[in-house]
């Protein structure tokens, strides 16, 4: 569904703006290059392997973005919810193909921005070319932090740092999917919680 909203009720215009700090010129035709996208829950927007070569901000719901093996074991890589923009970095370069697949955990409404126009614009004017690369620092910070988060924490660690960055997301998703963004088994996940309720009870 082709994007006929005013820039002012598009998160991408909001989200621009706001990493540029400042008011972001909108082109004429921006319109042709967004969609409005909606989602069923379970639902499957793209897969592992397929060319994609565009940029989303999630205006309600909640995702996951995740990676397959052979075996079709499945590892989540990161939810994304209200006011987050997400993408494929591998699908974004010419000929590029994603590297995970992203499912709706809830019913969906997103932007989504073909990434190609969103460069060329960007190569045309320095505010764009400003947020997009504040954009992408905070991008790789998160996926930076993930990291870190993965090789030095614990799964109670991992558990408590999740839940601090993304607020209530922990009530809102699976609990097997959950377990598997922390690395561990839902049974495992469930023992953490356990131990943190009446810490946190106690503490309250």
């Amino acid at each position: 569904m082709s994007l006929t909203l005013d820039k002012t009720e598009l998160l991408s215009w909001q989200m621009l703006c706001g990493l540029a700090g400042q008011a972001v010129p909108w082109p004429d035709d921006a319109g042709d290059h967004l969609d409005l996208v909606r989602l069923d829950k379970g639902q499957v927007l793209f897969d592992v392997g397929q060319p994609h070569p565009y940029l989303y901000v999630v205006r309600r719901g909640c995702l996951k973005l995740l990676y397959r093996g052979a075996d079709g074991e499945e590892w989540v890589q990161d939810f994304v919810a209200e006011g987050a923009f997400f993408c494929s970095l591998t699908a974004l370069v010419t000929g590029g193909l994603s590297s995970y697949a992203c499912e709706a955990v809830e019913p969906c409404e997103l932007e989504r921005v073909h990434y190609p126009w969103l460069e060329a614009t960007a190569a045309l004017k320095l505010v764009w070319q400003q947020a997009l690369l504040t954009g992408w620092k905070d991008y790789a910070t998160r996926k930076e932090l993930r990291e870190r988060d993965l090789l030095t924490l614990n799964p109670t660690q991992r558990y408590e740092a999740f839940v601090r960055s993304h607020p209530g997301l922990a009530q809102r998703v699976p609990q097997k999917d959950l377990a598997r963004y922390l690395g561990v088994t839902a049974v495992s996940l469930s023992r953490i919680r356990g131990r943190l309720k009446p810490a946190r009870s106690s503490g309250g």
